[in-house]
C-alpha cells in the first residue's frame, strides 16, 4: 500500500505513477481527490473544535477555583463535545473509506522502469547461452510428455477439471528432482529453505497485496476464512506480518516449495495446452527481507540465484526489463527471465523478481528497528524456478530426434 502521507500530501505524484502504469483509473481517483478535499477540511475543522475545547475548558477551570458561576461554560462544552464526536466519528469513517481506496491502487512506479503501455514495450536486457540448432523439426513439450507417458493430461481433466495434470513414472521423477536442484542450489546462494500451510487467512492476502483487488484469481475454502495459495511468497512475506526486526538481522533470505493455485481468470484461450498455464503448478519461490538501501543489490542476487539454475540445466535464457505497464500490482520494479522453448520457436516467462520496496511491508506492518526509529523494510519475490515450466523448457531443449529427452549433468545426481 502507498503511504497515505504521500496521497494527502502529493496527489499528483500518485496519479501521474498510474497513468506510467496505463491504469484508466480517472475517475477513481478524482472521487478520491474528493474524499482527500473533505477530509482534509474535517481535520481543519476538528483542530478547531479541539482548540475551542482546550480554550473553554481552561476558562472553566478559573471560574470554578473562583467559585464563579460556569452554566454558559458548561453548556458550551457539552455542546462542542457533541460537535466533536460526531466529527470525530466521520474523520474516521473517511479514513477508512481512504484506506480502502488506497488498497486498490498498485505500486508507485520505480524511476528505473520504462515508460510503456504493454508487455510489447518490454525491454531485453541480456540473453544467456545460445539456443541450440536442431537438425529436425523440434516438437512442443506435450507431443513430447504423451510420446515418453510422463504427463497424462487427460486424467487431469478427469479428476479435477481442464489445466490440471498427472505426472507420472520416470517424469514425475524428473519433476522430484528439480525441485531437489532448485532448493539446494538457492539454499546454496544463502537463502533458508521452509515449508509453510499451502492455506492462509485474508489478512495474509491483504499483505502481500492479493486482497482485496484480486480476490477472483484466488481460490477461497466455503465457509472458512481460508484460501489456497497461488505463491509461496505469501506464507514466507507474511512470517513477518506484524513485526518489528532488529536491523542486525537483514537481510533475510527465504526459499520455499509449494504447491500454488490460480484460477487464471481472464486467461480463457490462452496456453490450453500442455503444462505452461494450470490451475495447481509447483513452485520454487525466493523472498527477501532488506534494509531500503539494499534492495535494489537484492534484485540482482535473485536474479542471478535463478540464472544460475538455468545455465546449470543447459537452458538459454534471457533477461526482461518489464516497462511500467506491464508492472503486477504489487511490484515498482521487475525483471523477468524468460526460457528458450523451440517447440514454440519463443521465449516464455520462467521466473519475474521484483522489487516492492515498502509497498507489501506498509499492508504487512514489516518494520525494522535502526537507531532507535521503526521503519518499514523493502520486500522482494521472485521464482527460483517455476517447477511445470522448467521440466517443459528441459523437454523441449534436450529432446533427440526419437522423442528421447536427453538428462543434463548437473540433474544425474538427483535421479
Amino acid at each position: 500500500m502507498i503511504d497515505r502521507k504521500l496521497l494527502l500530501q502529493d496527489f499528483d505524484k500518485v496519479a501521474l505513477s498510474l497513468k506510467k502504469r496505463n491504469n484508466a483509473m480517472d475517475d477513481e481517483l478524482e472521487r478520491l481527490r474528493e474524499v482527500i478535499t473533505h477530509y482534509k477540511k474535517q481535520i481543519i475543522e476538528l483542530e478547531s473544535l479541539q482548540a475551542f475545547q482546550n480554550k473553554v475548558s481552561k476558562e472553566f477551570g478559573i471560574k470554578m477555583a473562583q467559585k464563579a458561576d460556569t452554566s454558559d461554560l458548561k453548556k458550551e462544552l457539552e455542546n462542542n463535545k457533541i460537535k466533536l464526536n460526531e466529527l470525530s466519528k466521520s474523520v474516521g469513517e473517511l479514513e477508512q473509506q481512504i484506506d480502502l481506496k488506497l488498497s486498490m491502487i498498485p505500486n508507485l512506479v520505480d524511476e528505473k522502469t520504462p515508460l510503456g503501455a504493454s508487455e510489447e514495450d518490454n525491454i531485453e536486457i541480456k540473453k544467456i547461452l545460445t539456443p541450440r540448432v536442431f537438425t529436425f523439426k523440434p516438437k512442443e513439450h506435450f507431443e513430447l510428455a504423451q510420446q515418453n507417458g510422463w504427463i497424462d493430461f487427460e486424467s487431469g481433466v478427469k479428476l479435477a477439471k481442464s489445466r490440471f495434470s498427472v505426472i507420472r513414472g520416470f517424469g514425475a521423477k524428473i519433476y522430484r528432482a528439480l525441485i531437489h536442484l532448485m532448493l539446494d542450489f538457492n539454499e546454496k546462494n544463502g537463502f533458508e529453505i521452509i515449508y509453510t500451510p499451502a492455506l492462509v487467512n485474508e489478512k495474509m492476502l491483504f499483505g502481500t497485496g492479493q486482497l482485496p483487488k484480486f480476490k477472483e484469481d484466488v481460490f477461497k475454502i466455503e465457509n472458512e476464512n481460508l484460501y489456497l495459495i497461488p505463491t509461496a511468497e505469501v506464507t514466507l512475506t507474511n512470517l513477518y506480518n506484524d513485526t518489528i526486526i532488529s536491523v542486525e538481522n537483514l537481510p533475510i533470505k527465504m526459499t520455499a516449495h509449494t504447491p500454488c493455485f490460480r484460477s487464471e481468470a481472464g486467461s480463457a484461450g490462452k496456453d490450453t495446452r500442455g503444462m505452461i498455464r494450470q490451475h495447481q503448478f509447483d513452485k520454487v519461490e525466493l523472498v527477501a527481507i532488506t534494509h531500503p538501501k539494499e534492495s535494489d543489490v537484492m534484485q540482482e542476487h535473485m536474479l542471478e540465484s535463478a540464472s544460475e539454475i538455468l545455465k546449470a540445466l543447459e537452458l538459454p535464457h534471457r533477461f526482461v526489463q518489464l516497462c511500467s505497464g506491464d508492472l503486477g500490482f504489487s511490484a515498482s520494479n521487475t525483471i523477468d527471465i524468460e526460457v528458450w522453448l523451440p517447440g514454440q520457436n519463443c521465449y516464455r516467462e520462467i521466473s519475474s523478481v521484483s522489487n516492492t520496496r515498502d509497498f507489501q511491508a506498509r499492508r504487512a506492518k514489516i518494520r525494522f528497528k535502526e537507531n532507535q526509529k521503526n521503519q518499514l523494510v523493502h520486500t522482494l519475490n521472485g521464482s527460483s524456478l517455476a517447477v511445470g515450466r522448467t521440466m517443459v523448457a528441459l523437454m523441449e531443449n534436450h529432446q533427440q530426434a526419437d522423442g528421447s529427452i536427453h538428462i543434463p549433468k548437473a540433474l544425474e545426481k538427483y535421479l
